[in-house]
């Protein structure tokens, strides 16, 4: 799971550093703050309404819309997924791997 979230954040990092016209990537990142937090928002009531109505595979849909919109959000305030992982490790009380 690790390896497929770096992979997806740093096709995002890249699309930062090279855009490429149509991405909905940049897009996101060309609108800025507003639009990255307001599509969090959106997708976390999305995953929200789907684990009461919907189903697992729906839920794991917009778990995975959730994660990407948290991963853009990330990339254009200049941190990573490794800042999470190293909180969650301290909440936690476990060291954190060198992938996570």
């Amino acid at each position: 799971m690790t390896s497929t979230i770096d992979a997806v954040f740093q096709t995002i990092l890249d699309r930062q550093q090279n855009p490429k016209p149509g991405s909905y990537t940049n897009s996101l990142l060309d609108a800025g703050i507003d639009e990255i937090t307001k599509k969090v928002g959106e997708e976390a009531i999305e995953v929200i309404i789907a684990a009461q109505h919907q189903g697992h595979e729906r839920l794991i849909s917009e778990m995975a819309d959730l994660t990407y919109h948290c991963l853009v959000l990330l990339a254009q305030q200049g941190l990573t997924p490794q800042h999470i992982a190293e909180e969650l490790a301290k909440r936690h009380q476990v060291k954190p791997t060198a992938s996570s």
